[in-house]
């Protein structure tokens, strides 16, 4: 306990009595009692032959249950282990190498550090790193191409992570960076430890290859990245169709049955070849395993199909579509309950395009607006 807050009354003897309190803080300072502690106690480590000078090796945690000005910034000191110095220890803990290691010369060193608290007088401990010294990578990282689809509303992108590279490594202590070429930055930014991919604001309507690349230290490999962007247009929303799926997640939905629901689709819509297939978003049902799928298809010529047209061809080719997937049902209207006797349900459509869901999977990541159902009776 750092400290007490007493009142304390004094009252008299007097008749009436009279009294008067006051508040007294008592302060508990602190001593320099109790010593760093490493977590774990002991560490084991390993560093690949041929990296570079500089390498970081290792992170130490070091933690003081003193208040701040007994505890951190903590002083580290390599006892033992270090006569050649092929090893430094920076102000933060972390330890570095100083030489070139090589598998053949020294396979493991076995290091003693000391840490030192700022109290007076100070306090130590101590403990030990195992490194061990492994051969340089043979094999290549893999990396799985990634599509990702980005669906906004017109010049109205707010940014934000819109997929992840995934690659591996058979090398077991291979670390794996990504990077993106300078010029493409402008627009986009990849994660330079878990390839996460990062759109920046205001991306244009069209096709972006981006020039990733995955690094073990050793071996570079390319990364097919393609993003495609569409703008949606106002008319869009006020000719969409919502096919209700069974069943799915989202992110099951992107991954495995997108692009085979998506051809089905068109040959089952399309009038003409050159018609366009939207999908303006997708988006689970709350309180369900329910999925939605929004859509609209624009005809070559301009203009949109009516939703009375789309549901009609929808209904008649239901059971072709359910040989892809299991639809629960397909809406134009969704009146949510609402019994609006002789009156007519209107329903309106708003997209935030603020508030973006990204669906990420190995190889195709859809990026698309939230949006929301209003209905109400009107006469």
């Amino acid at each position: 306990i750092s400290g007490y807050s007493l009142v304390i009354q004094a009252r008299d003897s007097g008749t009436p009595p009279l009294s008067s309190s006051v508040t007294v803080n008592v302060d508990i300072s602190d001593v320099n009692d109790n010593s760093p502690v490493f977590t774990p106690a002991n560490y084991t480590a390993v560093i690949q032959e041929n990296k570079p000078v500089g390498t970081s090796i290792l992170q130490l945690v070091v933690t003081d249950k003193d208040s701040f000005h007994n505890g951190p910034p903590f002083t580290f000191t390599i006892l033992t282990g270090n006569e050649e110095e092929e090893f430094t220890l920076d102000p933060h803990g972390v330890l570095r190498s100083a030489v070139i290691f090589r598998h053949m010369v020294a396979t493991e060193y076995v290091l003693c550090v000391q840490a030192k608290d700022s109290g007076k007088p100070q306090q130590v401990s101590n403990t030990y790193i195992q490194v061990r010294v492994i051969e340089e990578s043979i094999h290549k990282p893999t990396a799985i191409p990634l599509e990702i689809f980005i669906v906004t509303m017109e010049d109205d992108f707010p940014g934000g992570v819109i997929g992840k590279i995934h690659a591996t490594d058979q090398d077991v202590y291979d670390v794996l960076t990504y990077t993106l070429k300078s010029e493409q930055r402008s627009l986009f930014k990849v994660n330079n430890h878990d390839g996460k991919i990062i759109a920046l604001g205001g991306l244009d309507n069209g096709k972006y290859v981006l020039n990733v690349s995955v690094s073990d230290g050793r071996f570079q490999v390319p990364i097919d990245v393609v993003v495609h962007v569409e703008q949606l247009l106002q008319e869009m929303l006020q000719n969409t169709v919502t096919i209700r799926f069974e069943n799915v997640s989202p992110e099951d939905f992107v991954g495995l049955h997108m692009h085979g629901f998506r051809r089905t689709l068109r040959n089952i819509v399309l009038s003409q070849k050159q018609d366009s297939l939207h999908i303006i978003s997708i988006q689970p049902v709350a309180g369900s395993n329910q999925l939605d799928m929004l859509f609209a298809v624009q005809m070559h010529n301009s203009g949109f199909y009516k939703p009375t047209y789309l549901i009609q061809k929808l209904t008649n080719a239901r059971r072709h579509l359910e040989n892809v997937i299991r639809i629960s049902a397909i809406l134009e209207k969704n009146c949510s309950g609402l019994d609006c006797q002789e009156q007519h349900c209107e329903q309106s459509l708003s997209i935030d395009s603020h508030s973006l869901m990204t669906y990420s999977t190995a190889r195709i990541s859809f990026v698309c607006p939230r949006f929301y159902r209003n209905v109400r009776c009107m006469c």
